[in-house]
């Protein structure tokens, strides 16, 4: 199976050219164009999440807003209908209370979640569970803690059953926020297929290679438990110089 993570800047930022008006479109046709299983958005927004959704009417989904009236599905995951069944699916509020909604805690900017979904592979009738977060992008003491809440959560499953985390982590591996997943278990794809955890930046404020960056691979997606990593690619196409977002996208190929 194919999973992608993509971070599509949020809609309504004042991005100009950029806007996700004039991107929209291709932002489509691109994750279309590598023939996904499941896809793990980041910064969604509703107005963004009613045209993918339109956009990819094979799909089914899952996201828990991140405020208590909220309506944007900030972590939205979507998954091909036809090949998997959901078997249950959550979320949870990245903080020292992570059932009350809206909660933040430690020096975190924003209000941050993981949404979740066990999914049953129809062919095989396996399972899989799909988690997809986006750490803080200011705190480091919240980003660390972030990290162990997910880390903490993802082991009350047996060691062998297979899991897949991903997100926009905000840091790149020389952070100690990634040493706490390791230390959790999860095992970066695109280091088991590649052998390198950084092969450079994945955010780049919509300049593509001409940006200067201070972080190295921010958009991450690990697996643990019975789960072999075939393939791991970051995406850095674009049209006639529009990307579909500020960040690439980062694609696994993964098997149960």
């Amino acid at each position: 199976m194919k999973v992608l993570t993509c971070n599509i800047r949020v809609a309504g930022a004042n991005d100009g050219e950029n806007n996700w008006e004039h991107r929209k479109e291709f932002c489509a046709e691109l994750i279309r164009s590598q023939k996904p299983d499941i896809i793990c958005f980041q910064e969604m927004q509703l107005n963004q999440f009613e045209y993918l959704s339109l956009a990819f009417p094979a799909f089914q989904h899952y996201g828990m807003c991140d405020e208590p009236i909220g309506r944007d599905p900030r972590n939205a995951i979507f998954y091909l209908k036809d090949n998997y069944k959901s078997v249950s699916s959550g979320g949870y509020w990245l903080s020292e209370t992570p059932h009350i909604p809206g909660t933040k805690s430690w020096n975190s900017n924003c209000v941050r979640i993981a949404n979740w979904v066990v999914l049953e592979e129809l062919a095989s009738g396996k399972e899989i569970r799909v988690v997809n977060t986006h750490l803080d992008h200011i705190g480091q003491e919240a980003r660390e803690n972030q990290a162990r809440i997910i880390s903490e959560d993802a082991l009350a499953y047996p060691e062998e059953y297979p899991q897949v985390l991903t997100g926009d982590m905000n840091c790149d591996t020389t952070n100690k926020t990634i040493d706490n997943f390791k230390v959790g278990g999860w095992v970066d794809t695109y280091g088991v297929v590649h052998g390198n955890e950084a092969p450079g930046f994945t955010f780049h404020k919509f300049e593509g290679s001409d940006h200067q960056p201070e972080l190295d691979k921010m958009d991450w997606i690990f697996t643990k438990g019975d789960v072999k990593t075939i393939d791991a690619v970051i995406l850095k196409d674009s049209n006639d110089g529009r990307y579909p977002s500020d960040h690439y996208f980062v694609s696994a190929v993964i098997e149960l």
